[in-house]
């Protein structure tokens, strides 16, 4: 088996971005190894399924790769080495990483904590730069390494009432540029995108009917619009590209 293998984390339900993501390498004959942590899904209002894990590997599955998952906490941090373990278990050895996961409450001057500001940085921050340390260790290929990073634009403008969220996430940007000298020659990029605000379960009509005015496409963002960019940025077209931070908004004004 020749066919390239990606890690996805933070799969879990039908509109979401990560779904979107799957299916886009899947179609371009990646076999999929996803991740997902429905305890922290359950506490959300974009009403997932116990079985929608199960609906997106059959999917994946029958556009012709292989898939797996598993369910794991990734503020735990043995999280990291059993993804590794068990891709390599199932599929072989994975060359295509796409930190999607992330954890996200409001919190503002009035709400901010210790415990929250905690609970943002073990998945968003130690989670993600973990794994992403321990897949370039395990990188044995002499070229097509491929690492993306979801965030949510940090940089661009104050994110008012999600101070922790914003901190963590624009950890991120950082992550990506910096690691970006060290790994070029191990044969690995590393990019990171923003999709900008993307209708992915968690948008109410109001707020879809505020930012509608915003989009001068007259659409808001959909999963389908960042999987094509991470498509591209995983495949052999874009191997000249690393470091790089892409704001993929549709020309969103801000």
């Amino acid at each position: 088996m020749n066919r390239k293998i990606a890690i996805v984390t933070g799969v879990s339900r039908l509109k979401g971005i990560g779904r979107a993501i799957c299916n886009e390498l899947a179609k371009n004959g990646i076999d999929i190894f996803f991740t997902y942590w429905q305890e922290y899904d359950n506490q959300k209002p974009w009403n997932v399924k116990s079985n929608d894990p199960e609906t997106i590997e059959d999917e994946i599955t029958n556009l012709g790769v292989r898939c797996n998952k598993i369910e794991l906490d990734l503020s735990n941090t043995s999280s990291v080495k059993k993804i590794l373990n068990e891709v390599e278990d199932k599929l072989g050895s994975p060359s295509i990483l796409v930190n999607n996961a992330t954890y996200s409450t409001l919190s503002n001057i009035d709400n901010f904590s210790a415990k929250e500001l905690d609970k943002h940085y073990e998945v968003n921050v130690r989670a993600t730069s973990l794994l992403t340390i321990e897949f370039i260790r395990g990188f044995n290929m002499e070229k097509g390494g491929r690492i993306i990073n979801l965030i949510s634009g940090q940089s661009l403008s104050p994110m008012c009432g999600e101070i922790a969220y914003a901190i963590t996430k624009g950890a991120i940007e950082t992550l990506t540029f910096t690691l970006s000298q060290e790994i070029a020659s191990k044969g690995i990029t590393i990019n990171a995108i923003n999709p900008g605000p993307t209708d992915s379960g968690w948008m109410s009509d109001e707020i879809k009917n505020e930012l509608m005015g915003m989009f001068p496409m007259k659409r808001i963002g959909e999963p389908r619009d960042a999987a094509k960019l991470i498509a591209f940025l995983a495949s052999e077209k874009a191997e000249w590209i690393t470091g790089q931070i892409i704001h993929s908004e549709g020309g969103y004004m801000r």
